[in-house]
């Protein structure tokens, strides 16, 4: 008899599990967006299309058809456009980076809720923060970059 202990076939590893959704009880996947200065806490849930941006209608928050349209943009890339009810809060930035910021919560949750839709996703590039923000103004300067005029004599 060997002193080695048999290690029987039956404990061979489990496969990988599926990821799994992130859900919260009431029903609402979530996703946070980040852009320069705006922050958007983004939840969706299945239903009628209804997209709701500080307790407004998107319409009569974003007044520019640009900002309206990089909200809904995920949504159009993934033809789920009128599957979800989207409800986002922002908080700081302009109207620009708050559009931005709902489009990258908006395409994390979507991600969250329906895996195999992070290939589209990718593709459109709206998973990808992006990372550019003021520079800081320095001292001495009246700018970040520009200086004073230089006078020889």
């Amino acid at each position: 008899m060997s002193d080695t202990p048999t290690i029987p076939a039956s404990t061979t590893p489990a496969p990988a599990a599926a990821p799994k959704t992130v859900k919260d009880n009431s029903g609402y996947f979530w996703g946070t967006g980040r852009r320069k200065t705006a922050v958007a806490r983004v939840r969706i849930k299945p239903g009628s299309g209804k997209f709701i941006v500080d307790k407004r209608d998107v319409e009569a928050y974003f007044f520019q058809v640009r900002d309206r349209t990089d909200a809904v943009a995920p949504l159009k890339a993934t033809n789920t456009l009128g599957k979800w009810d989207i409800a986002a809060t922002v908080f700081g930035g302009g109207q620009t980076g708050q559009a931005q910021a709902i489009m990258l919560g908006v395409a994390r949750a979507l991600m969250k809720a329906d895996p195999s839709l992070e290939a589209s996703l990718r593709d459109g590039k709206f998973l990808t923060r992006d990372s550019r923000e003021v520079e800081r103004k320095k001292y001495g300067r009246p700018g970040a970059r520009k200086r004073f005029q230089f006078s020889k004599r």
